[in-house]
């Protein structure tokens, strides 16, 4: 049986480690608040556009939208999505599994690449470089450093002329889509090429579209403008998934603390009145004999 000292020091650990887990519960829940108000309104205008955009891509040719063009599946790009930092229960090791199920199975056929944004996932694939494809982004690389739509326009912009050169034939973006403080999706999008309501399942809008000044103009504009909003949807998603992740995950690091140091006070308790108990038999004991 450990000594009443060393039951001591570890009421004492767990009572400074149970302070930390709060407060980064009470840091957890102010940053949630912000970033749950920014997907939540950003969610609706994302989600019209991508459907406008469906709708359009299926009126359209090759020629007028080259980010639809379907070709054979040999070269895929996977965008990752992470955090920079732990202590967010499964979120980040969820997001690496299904990008490993993507590499090694569903597209083992395939010369597969991972853009890894955030950390977490960079220290993973930085270990296997036949996999890991982070050129050309160092200055955006730390991308939750820094979460703006200008920053996202610059991963997005390089993600488009990866596509548009040929380089990759499909893009698909794995990230964390926030539902609320405790429940998180792991979300696989494709990204490029573009689907249309019809590829889609879906049945496509095809009514005629009034194009003001010039289809050409608003066909160039919009589709990078909706790809840029679609992933940086992705990455507002990710940010308000791993502030809810994390602030769970403090809860219940917070209450398990309670729980063992109310453990620990009760066992040293226990010894403390054990030890008395003893003391006291030993004193009785010596005056018996001093009688005898």
């Amino acid at each position: 049986m450990p000594s009443l000292k060393e039951i001591r020091n570890r009421i004492t650990s767990v009572g400074s480690t149970m302070q930390i887990t709060s407060a980064m519960k009470m840091v957890s829940a102010a940053k949630l608040k912000r970033a749950q108000d920014a997907i939540t309104q950003m969610r609706p205008y994302a989600e019209k556009l991508q459907e406008i955009l469906g709708n359009l891509s299926a009126t359209l040719d090759l020629s007028e939208n080259a980010f639809s063009e379907v070709r054979e599946n040999k070269n895929i790009l996977i965008v990752g999505i992470t955090s920079n930092r732990g202590l967010c229960g499964g979120f980040n090791n969820n997001i690496i599994k299904r990008v490993s199920y993507l590499v090694n199975e569903e597209y083992k056929s395939s010369n597969v690449k991972v853009l890894c944004l955030g950390k977490k996932i960079r220290d993973v694939y930085k270990k296997t470089p036949n996999y890991f494809i982070n050129e050309g982004l160092a200055d955006v690389e730390d991308i939750f450093s820094n979460l703006t739509f200008e920053n996202n326009a610059v991963i997005a912009k390089e993600v488009m002329s990866l596509f548009m050169n040929k380089s990759f034939d499909k893009v698909v973006i794995v990230y964390n889509q926030f539902v609320n403080a405790a429940t998180q999706n792991v979300r696989t999008e494709q990204f490029l090429p573009i689907l249309s309501k019809e590829s889609d399942g879906g049945a496509a809008n095809s009514g005629d579209y009034i194009f003001e000044p010039s289809k050409e103009e608003i066909v160039a504009d919009l589709i990078p403008k909706s790809l840029k909003i679609q992933l940086f949807k992705g990455l507002l998603d990710s940010n308000a998934a791993e502030h809810g992740a994390r602030m769970t995950a403090m809860h219940k690091a917070t209450d398990n603390a309670k729980e063992l140091q109310r453990n620990l006070k009760l066992s040293y308790n226990k010894a403390r009145q054990a030890a008395i108990t003893n003391e006291i038999l030993e004193i009785v004991g010596g005056a018996e004999a001093l009688k005898s």
